[in-house]
């Protein structure tokens, strides 16, 4: 098993019919016991990161999909820009999803995201996705009454129904050779608290701060349960949960490139070979730089 296996195993969920959040610690850091052991080993992630990253653009078979869900200062933004930021800007994008737009409420909770999903060779990143449909439009009920379903499609049930779809959408992705990962950043009510204050004690973090995220804290424990429901459901052996521990930013963001790290070494990355034509092709291009004339 590799650093990163081992780092993240604990994390890792696939099979969430036993899964209760109260049995993950916020603060969590594993055997991890110093911030400078850490970016020890995020430099180390970044740097094999990199290299399997190069090795999945050139093969061009697989797409990665990383999806990221947290509560308002969880710290998604910092883990994305920490933990890419060795990897190549040409192989990978980030897409952060926010209240929907009118044409995208015209279409069905996934449209939106299904034209963000990497092509092949390519590392794709969700800031937020289709989770939030059965996250914040489940801790507010209204958002649900003005979507444009048809009412007669509310049951009680379209929870269930959701998680169906989704658990069914990834196994679509997996088997079109598109890889998902996902995210919980796990973080703890008291830290979050001690976040929003950092924001509104410095000036330069003043702009991170909503009003809108105090009245949502308000809802901590509903979103907690939806948050627990959801990976109950949607946890599977090709598309893992990894409930990451997030109440320090350095372990966060070292337990993040772990699981990246493993997710590339497990598709068994390879340059192509070249074939005996295609290499002969390149002795005669060597040939033509160096000015000789092949024999």
């Amino acid at each position: 098993m590799s650093w990163a296996s081992k780092l993240v195993k604990p994390y890792r969920i696939e099979d969430g019919s036993k899964f209760r959040l109260k049995d993950f610690d916020p603060g969590d850091t594993g055997e991890i016991h110093s911030k400078e052991q850490a970016e020890q080993l995020l430099t180390q992630g970044i740097a094999a990161m990199a290299e399997l990253q190069g090795k999945l653009y050139a093969q061009d078979l697989w797409g990665v999909l990383l999806i990221f869900q947290a509560m308002d200062a969880a710290g998604k933004d910092g883990a994305i820009k920490h933990v890419m930021s060795g990897v190549n800007p040409q192989g990978c994008e980030v897409h952060s999803f926010k209240t929907p737009s009118t044409e995208e409420m015209n279409h069905d909770y996934l449209w939106r995201t299904m034209q963000r999903l990497p092509e092949r060779g390519r590392i794709g990143i969700f800031n937020r996705s289709y989770y939030e449909e059965v996250l914040v439009v489940r801790v507010h009920p209204d958002l649900l009454k003005n979507s444009r379903i048809p009412p007669s499609l509310l049951t009680k049930d379209i929870w269930k129904e959701r998680f169906q779809d989704i658990h069914s959408f990834e196994r679509y992705l997996w088997r079109n050779g598109i890889i998902t990962r996902k995210f919980f950043l796990n973080l703890s009510k008291k830290e979050q608290k001690r976040r929003f204050l950092d924001r509104l004690d410095h000036p330069d973090k003043n702009w991170k701060f909503s009003s809108a995220d105090v009245r949502e804290r308000e809802c901590w424990d509903d979103y907690m349960k939806a948050y627990e429901d959801m990976i109950c459901h949607t946890a599977s052996a090709h598309a893992p949960w990894y409930v990451v521990p997030a109440d320090n930013k350095w372990f966060t963001r070292v337990a993040v490139a772990a699981a990246i790290v493993e997710t590339l070494e497990d598709l068994n990355l390879a340059y192509p070979e070249v074939s005996a034509p295609e290499r002969k092709q390149l002795r005669a291009a060597r040939a033509r730089l160096e000015g000789k004339k092949q024999a």
